[in-house]
């Protein structure tokens, strides 16, 4: 599976930006996609996750701003990121997740969102 983010860039406080994440490859077997980010000197960590069932899942500092949802005709993954903050820069990475023997991970390059105050 290979994974392509886009949509990054620089946004003033209380803006809006929407992240895209094109899948390719054996994409029929992903379990969940998400994306997590990592701030400077920081951790990776979960932003946002959804299941094939539709189940998601948000970090709590995200909750009720941004929205991960799925274009399966596309075989893209979005976040839609309303209300941002400057805690919430960072380089952003798309996910997914194949459950078979065992767990694979894959990952996209990365995208940066930088939210000025």
């Amino acid at each position: 599976v290979q994974l392509q983010a886009c949509g990054g860039g620089l946004v003033q406080a209380g803006g809006s930006l929407k992240l895209s994440c094109a899948a390719s490859g054996t994409v029929s077997l992903i379990n969940s996609v998400g994306w997590y980010r990592q701030a400077p000197g920081k951790q990776r960590d979960l932003v946002a996750t959804l299941t094939t069932d539709g189940e998601t899942n948000y970090a709590d500092s995200v909750k009720g701003r941004f929205t991960i949802s799925r274009d399966n005709a596309k075989n893209t993954v979005l976040l839609q990121m309303n209300s941002l903050k400057p805690e919430d820069t960072a380089v952003y990475y798309c996910n997914a997740v194949r459950i078979g023997i065992r767990r694979s991970d894959f990952w996209g390059q990365g995208t940066q969102v930088t939210v000025s105050s």
